[in-house]
């Protein structure tokens, strides 16, 4: 089975500095626009932007190998080459809203993974993150769950 595009709609302050920073920063292309909301391409994947004045700035957060993860996030795995071009993209910059800069999680351990989290101008968190073994995204490592 082929994995297909996922869609997220999150809601945005301001249209015009989100196409900046999704366009601009990560490099996203444009797909259909209205007044108060626009498609982009983020990785192969559909994400729009809605421009929600109202929007609740509720949020939280979990422990997760010592770092506090943002919660909600939402981001793409990339291939670790294209994680580490984009790291250093981003590392180069001083206008980033860094939540977590760029490390590796899970060291040693089944899932490790390098990951990075970092604010768009409307405060959502987003996460970019990367295996060396792309075997483990789905490795449950021996977990049990509930």
């Amino acid at each position: 089975m082929s994995i297909r595009p996922f869609h997220h709609a999150f809601a945005v302050s301001d249209l015009d500095a989100t196409k900046q920073f999704y366009v601009g920063l990560l490099g996203s292309k444009i797909g259909r626009t209205d007044a108060r909301w626009i498609d982009f391409d983020l990785y192969g994947h559909q994400i729009t932007a809605h421009l929600l004045e109202t929007r609740s700035r509720e949020r939280g957060e979990n422990p997760v190998d010592g770092d506090a993860v943002p919660i909600p996030h939402f981001g793409v795995i990339l291939e670790l080459g294209a994680w580490k071009a984009l790291a250093a993209q981003l590392g180069a910059r001083d206008d980033i809203d860094w939540i977590i800069a760029p490390k590796v999680r899970f060291e040693g351990e089944t899932g490790e993974q390098a990951t990075m989290f970092f604010r768009d101008p409307s405060g959502n968190a987003l996460e970019f993150k990367a295996f060396a073994d792309d075997a483990m995204i789905f490795d449950a490592g021996g977990a049990t769950g509930d």
